[in-house]
């Protein structure tokens, strides 16, 4: 099973747990928002809070290109506030797992 795959079913599964073993001990992620760096132990609890939510939804996922370096993909999400967003997520990959995530969105109207 690709990375990808792996990412869309813990996604699918609302398992946070089996997605957080798919990342790096030094994982960082960068908030799209504001550019500030989130640690792997700061991005467990806000990952489980997104999760647990039944209005956070994911459509279109595709991976764009995926190799063992980088895992490319974009998806619409909407949030429980009602917004949507088309994004763009870069995932660099070490030692086979998920070492940092970058985002870039758009806000849907």
């Amino acid at each position: 099973m690709s990375m990808y795959e792996k990412m869309m079913k813990t996604t699918d599964d609302r398992d946070v747990d089996g997605y957080m073993a798919l990342l790096h001990d030094d994982y960082v992620f960068v908030r799209h928002q504001s550019g500030t760096e989130v640690s792997k132990a700061d991005w467990g609890p806000a990952m489980a809070e997104m999760m647990a939510s039944d209005k956070l939804e994911f459509f279109n996922n595709r991976c764009i290109y995926e190799n063992d370096d980088v895992v490319v993909s974009h998806q619409v999400m909407g949030f429980p506030d009602g917004s949507k967003e088309a994004v763009l997520i870069v995932n660099t990959m070490q030692d086979g797992l998920i070492i940092r995530t970058e985002t870039g969105a758009t806000l849907l109207k």
